[in-house]
Parts: C-alpha cells; sequence; structure tokens
C-alpha cells in the first residue's frame, strides 16, 4: 500500500489510542482550515491532512489523476526534485463544499481553484482547474492578487442569484441589456491575463476575438458555489481558435452592493476521454 494510505493508518491508530487512553478537549477543525491545511501539506509534508481524506470514498475530477488515494498518492511519488508548492491565496466554504484561490508550484508555476466536498468532515470529492501564470494584464493585475477579505456573509444568497442570473443571461445567452445593472461599469476590475479593467477592457477583448475568428462560448454551468461577497462558477463550453477547444471554465466574482466588482478565471482544456485516468468526468 502507498505510504499516503500507511500514514493514514497510522494516523487512525494513533487517534483511536489517544481517545481509549485519556480524554482531551479539542477544538473542532472547520472543514475549511482541513482543505487548507491539505493543499499546504504539498508545501510542508505534513502528512496529517491527509487524515482529513475518507479513503474508501475519495472521488477525483482532475483527469490526469487516478481515482482515490492511490491515484493522489501516485503523483506524490512522481514529483519533481524539490517536490510541489501550494499557498492558499483565498479560501471560501458553502455547505458541504470548500473552494480554494492557490498559487501553485505543480510541474511550473501555476494558479488553481480546488473544489471538494466533505461528508462527516471527510473530504470525498475532488474538483480543480488549472493554468500557468502568466505576466500582468494590460491593467497590470495579475491571476491572483486583489481583495481576499469575505464580507456581507448575511448576502451569500443574494450574491449567489445575482452571478447566477449574470450566467444565464450574459455568459449562456448572450444577452447584454442588464450587463450594466448586474456588473459595476466603473469599478469592474479584471484579473484575467488578457483583459483590461472595465467594461471597456471586456469589450475590447470581445471585438479582438471576433476579429481573428475566436470563439468563447458558455455550453452549461454545473455548480456556483458562495460565501458572503465571492461567488465561484464552474462551467464548460469552447474556447480559443474557431470552433474552439472543449474547456473547463472556472470563474470567480467579487461583489459589492448588489453587483460583480471583481473576476478572477481559470480556463483549462478538457482531454479527450482516452486520455483520462479516472472515469469520473471533469465535472
Amino acid at each position: 500500500m502507498l505510504v499516503l494510505l500507511a500514514s493514514l493508518t497510522s494516523c487512525a491508530t494513533k487517534n483511536n489510542n489517544s481517545t481509549t487512553t485519556k480524554k482531551e478537549t479539542k477544538m473542532e477543525i472547520s472543514n475549511k482550515d482541513k482543505a487548507v491545511a491539505l493543499l499546504n501539506s504539498l508545501s510542508t509534508g505534513d502528512q496529517t491532512p491527509i487524515s482529513y481524506i475518507n479513503p474508501n470514498k475519495y472521488i477525483q475530477h482532475n483527469l490526469d489523476v487516478g481515482d482515490g488515494l492511490e491515484g493522489f498518492g501516485a503523483v506524490m511519488q512522481n514529483a519533481p526534485e524539490g517536490g510541489f508548492k501550494a499557498e492558499v491565496i483565498r479560501a471560501f466554504q458553502d455547505g458541504d463544499y470548500v473552494f480554494t484561490h492557490t498559487n501553485y508550484d505543480f510541474f511550473g508555476p501555476k494558479v488553481g481553484f480546488d473544489v471538494f466536498k466533505f461528508e462527516d468532515g471527510k473530504i470525498v470529492e475532488h474538483w480543480d482547474n488549472l493554468a500557468e501564470i502568466t505576466p500582468p494584464n494590460p491593467s497590470g493585475r495579475t491571476q491572483l492578487d486583489g481583495v481576499t477579505e469575505v464580507t456581507d456573509l448575511d448576502k451569500t444568497a443574494s450574491n449567489k442569484k445575482i452571478v447566477e442570473t449574470f450566467i444565464d443571461e450574459v455568459l449562456l445567452n448572450g444577452k447584454m441589456d442588464n450587463l450594466t445593472t448586474l456588473v459595476n461599469p466603473r469599478n469592474y476590475i479584471q484579473h484575467n491575463s488578457s483583459v483590461a479593467d472595465g467594461l471597456d477592457g471586456l469589450g475590447a477583448a470581445l471585438e479582438f476575438f471576433a476579429k481573428n475568428d475566436m470563439v468563447m462560448i458558455y455550453d452549461k454551468t454545473h455548480k456556483v458555489l458562495a460565501q458572503g461577497n465571492f461567488v465561484l462558477a464552474m462551467s464548460e463550453g469552447k474556447f480559443g481558435k474557431a470552433p474552439g477547444n472543449h474547456v473547463a471554465y472556472y470563474d470567480l466574482f467579487r461583489l459589492e452592493n448588489n453587483q460583480i466588482v471583481e473576476h478572477w478565471d481559470v480556463i483549462q482544456a478538457i482531454p479527450t476521454k482516452s486520455e483520462w485516468k479516472n472515469s469520473n468526468g471533469k465535472f
């Protein structure tokens, strides 16, 4: 059995022994903290967070990784010299889901979104989207900088609804009637590598796509997760030179006063099914 699984068994045994020998009062660790600790363990080498994964139910949606803990362990065993590194920049929790925005050194510098599903305090499912780190965009912004503070927890549901409306009307159906209501036209901050701030920047990008026979098509949104002023949408569609490549879109929005004011994204190509290392699908 893999070293990771052995470590998991060892942790479980130690925990059981501790419980039977003495009673301890420990502060409950949130699911968000567990997910962050697991990602940070890529840098620290701490094996304790592996115990936060349910070894019997762990479903992997990264199509370059085998299913279960065995697949996760295989990736770790093939790490380059110096290993992997991860710095979680943003982390959020929506019910049983935790989603993060992370600065990676994972076979090279990358930005990534990770989504974890928890059951009974254990991770049972994982999705992600990764892209290479690029230079700052035309407005001088990077893929990871910007606001990190979670606020407006009482507006989680309404903010999610605003993003769902934006996705349905603008991204899926190309309706622009309510664009300046949904998106703040003056204060819209853009972190996409190729797009400048404001609606003018978005318009210039769309014009470039049209002139160069490129497409950015959203076909379906699979999940919308939110905490306070931050909302993450997981979608699929086509991107690039027409007719476009099959891709996954992960879009993170920050809202303020009932409008979208900041946007980060990661676009990743979805490999053909013959190349998948698990059968769970991207979504």
